[in-house]
């Protein structure tokens, strides 16, 4: 059963692992805040872009189009509630996961790896220093700061932009400020701890995720193989935190 869990449990307890060192002050050594620095901005400015583009197709593609149709069959009303509900609560945090994941989660985990398999990482220990303490933690923490501030930029542009087509299509002729205002009075008491919950648990363990697969690599293993596996593990635990949430704070 153990066997079978492994990486489950290896999950689990890095996370506990990380919440418990983090408030330390011996754990914040300068290389820590070296590396807690460079993957923020890594991943801020690398995923920005990338956020920004995602974020602007998807207001063309889903906002304008979902504002378009409910107004064609008579439903303007329930707009609100739809946008708040499958664009903020569900759409985003799966995308800005994947865009986490792509951009930022694939490097940490092949920097990791290629330190596994090259026998660094076990020449750090041998000298007295924690691996996960010097990539783990930092990483995590940062991821967590970036998919939350990447999601709340998410929402945002999707939802101008969607107003903007609308706008220049006459289907919209309010202010933006005032459609921002009914898509957030249109959530529900729960969606305020459930949305931003969503980024940041994605965040935290998607930077677990890849940086943990990165450590356990054996000599048997490549990056070809790594790659793959580091991936299809993100995918899962980006899916699983926002199902667990929806059904969980529904």
């Amino acid at each position: 059963m153990r066997r079978q869990m492994r990486f489950t449990l290896m999950l689990v307890g890095a996370g506990y692992g990380v919440m418990l060192e983090s408030v330390r002050p011996n754990s914040w050594r300068r290389p820590v805040r070296i590396v807690y620095r460079d993957t923020l901005r890594q991943a801020v400015g690398g995923g920005l872009p990338s956020t920004l583009f995602v974020a602007a197709l998807t207001g063309f593609g889903i906002v304008a189009q979902a504002v378009y149709w409910l107004n064609i069959v008579g439903m303007a009303e329930v707009t609100d509630s739809l946008l708040a509900t499958v664009l903020v609560r569900e759409i985003a945090p799966v995308l800005v996961g994947v865009i986490l994941l792509g951009r930022s989660g694939m490097l940490a985990l092949t920097q990791i790896g290629m330190l596994t398999m090259g026998g660094q990482l076990r020449t750090l220990q041998a000298e007295g220093i924690d691996p996960f303490l010097l990539f783990a933690m930092p990483r995590a923490l940062a991821m967590t700061v970036s998919a939350f501030t990447l999601g709340i930029i998410f929402s945002l542009v999707s939802l101008s932009v969607g107003y903007a087509v609308c706008w220049v299509e006459s289907i919209e002729t309010m202010p933006v400020w005032t459609f921002l205002y009914n898509v957030v009075c249109a959530m529900k008491p729960q969606d305020y701890v459930g949305i931003p919950f969503k980024f940041l648990f994605s965040g935290y363990f998607l930077s677990l995720c890849c940086d943990l697969t990165g450590m356990d690599a054996t000599r048997e293993d490549d990056v070809a193989s790594l790659m793959p596996r580091g991936f299809a593990r993100g995918i899962l635990v980006i899916m699983i935190i926002n199902v667990a949430l929806t059904v969980g704070l529904a």
